[in-house]
């Protein structure tokens, strides 16, 4: 793939701080893409990837911004920050996230039943993995409407992950934003702007993965970098008429040409 075709992009990445969000920016900064960048919390974290994305490519620029995607008006900031600095948005990644071990450190090994877990928690989950991606995309689909052009992609799981035992409130949060995937491609329908699904396809080397983990699990978590191939597709003019899917990394095969390696790691989106 030619990688100059996505110079002069914009894109947004929440969650950009680590794992697969730090594998998108430097991905995205890779391929010539500007990049802003974002964190919950850690504000040193996110500082760090920007200045080890943009020394991998002085042609890209990377904005770190420490800024909550269940506020509104932090969703706000962060498109105005790229819309100040750039002139323009062209893809947003809703990546940022919760996952389980916000509810127990050993859900692996002792799951979890839904009536132990306190609404807190639960409200905590989802207003993250369910309702940032939504204020996000409300604030970002204008913007690219008026473009003509844009991409929405929501980092999912494996369908497994959202039915699995002991999982509340992660599973069913990752379903509903597969259902937010397909409704917002049918409304976005003729705008431009598509709206697809990415997963990487396992349990992947992330922050999520909790310290008590065994050896046997780390040894078989997948690298998130693995994520990067089936995301420069989806940006480029060869996705234009591609929306409302799901990728699978784990099936993206390298030897294909892009489209094809596409149709290998497509499924429909849902659950």
């Amino acid at each position: 793939m030619d990688l100059r075709q996505h110079e002069e992009r914009v894109a947004i990445v929440t969650g950009g701080g680590r794992g697969i969000g730090r594998s998108i920016v430097f991905g995205l900064v890779r391929a010539g893409v500007h990049v802003i960048a974002t964190a919950g919390r850690e504000r040193s974290e996110i500082e760090a990837v920007a200045r080890e994305a943009i020394d991998s490519n002085t042609q890209a620029s990377v904005i770190p911004l420490v800024a909550d995607v269940t506020k509104v008006s932090d969703c706000e900031i962060i498109v105005d920050a790229a819309v100040k600095r750039f002139g323009h948005l062209d893809i947003l990644v809703n990546n940022a996230g919760r996952g389980m071990k916000y509810v127990s450190e050993s859900f692996i090994t002792e799951p979890t039943r839904f009536w132990e877990i306190s609404p807190e928690t639960w409200r905590l989950i989802v207003d993250t993995n369910v309702n940032g991606p939504f204020l996000m995309a409300r604030t970002a689909a204008p913007v690219m409407m008026r473009a003509g052009w844009g991409r929405i992609i929501n980092i999912s799981v494996n369908r497994e992950t959202m039915r699995r035992r002991g999982f509340t409130p992660y599973g069913p949060s990752k379903a509903a934003l597969e259902s937010e995937t397909i409704i917002w491609s049918q409304e976005l329908e003729g705008t431009g702007v598509a709206v697809n699904a990415l997963l990487p396809g396992g349990a992947t080397r992330t922050g999520m993965i909790p310290d008590s983990a065994s050896d046997e699990v780390r040894s078989n978590l997948l690298d998130p970098d693995i994520i990067v191939p089936p995301l420069l597709w989806l940006i480029s003019r060869d996705a234009d008429e591609v929306t409302g899917k799901r990728f699978v990394a784990t099936k993206w095969r390298s030897d294909l040409r892009g489209r094809e390696a596409a149709e290998a790691a497509t499924e429909t989106a849902g659950w």
